[in-house]
């Protein structure tokens, strides 16, 4: 099994109430060898009164206490999820150097200040136009910012489209996807394979695994794994298919990082 999980949210995160202990103590619970966390820190963006970012101090030194008490029984390591959008790569370069993270995402939750989680996201348009916009996005925040180590769940909006992923598919976007994926290889970036779509009921992970397979045709071969768990009982969440899967699409090794450099270990 897959014992290292590298997307996890705690109480930090404004969409999850479990303390950082909580969820320490549960991927301890499951086996793992290592974990991740990677709060949400997307500036300039408010649902509702809800902040999506959070004051890192406080977080370090959580992590720097939690490290020390279970250490021997599970590598805690420091991460950051975050949310890009392209005017904040200024402020986003700064911040990443202040503080000693081992792996940061960079995620696209908004497309063009749109969120696909709110309905209104995909008003007046085709699906295939809100598809389209997203990619379109992650494209502009690639050329815009690239100091994070992997693109966390490149085909995130098709958790939230009007018939989600039924009409879906690598090949439909493949112009697309195919920039976006030489893109992150020729900077020497890699992609997440977060397992968070089983437990939306897509029956896939996000992307898609033919996006997956695409990406190590075009030579890709950092692939960090991460349930995006907001709880401890989604934790690790459906790492068993995950061997058959990657295997399948061409991968002999995952990858994990400590002060942001990767380390490649083996799926079996």
């Amino acid at each position: 099994m897959i014992c290292s999980d590298f997307h996890l949210h705690c109480s930090y995160s404004p969409d999850s109430d479990s303390s950082m202990e909580e969820m320490i103590r549960a991927a301890i619970g499951l086996g793992l060898k290592r974990m991740c966390l990677t709060d949400h820190q997307d500036w300039d963006y408010e649902t509702d009164g809800m902040v999506w970012y959070f004051d890192t101090d406080p977080y370090v030194e959580d992590y720097l206490k939690y490290k020390e008490k279970y250490k021997g029984q599970i590598e805690l390591l420091l991460g950051v999820e975050m949310g890009l959008q392209p005017h904040l790569a200024e402020s986003y370069r700064e911040y990443v150097q202040k503080y000693p993270f081992d792996f940061i995402i960079g995620s696209s939750h908004l497309a063009h200040g749109k969120d696909p989680y709110q309905k209104n996201y995909f008003e007046g348009i085709t699906e295939e136009e809100g598809y389209r916009e997203y990619f379109d996005s992650i494209l502009e925040n690639i050329d815009a910012f690239d100091g994070y180590q992997v693109y966390g769940h490149l085909d995130y909006v098709v958790r939230y489209g009007p018939n989600r992923n039924k009409y879906y598919s690598y090949e439909a976007y493949r112009d697309v996807l195919d920039t976006i994926l030489k893109a992150l290889i020729d900077r020497g970036l890699g992609i997440e394979v977060n397992t968070a779509g089983y437990k939306y009921g897509l029956g896939q992970t996000n992307p898609h695994p033919d996006v997956l397979k695409r990406y190590k045709e075009l030579g890709g071969e950092i692939l960090t794994i991460g349930s995006d768990a907001h709880r401890p009982e989604h934790i690790a969440y459906s790492f068993p298919l995950l061997e058959e899967l990657l295997t399948g699409c061409g991968f002999r090794y995952y990858t994990v990082f400590r002060n942001r450099k990767p380390e490649f270990i083996k799926i079996s």
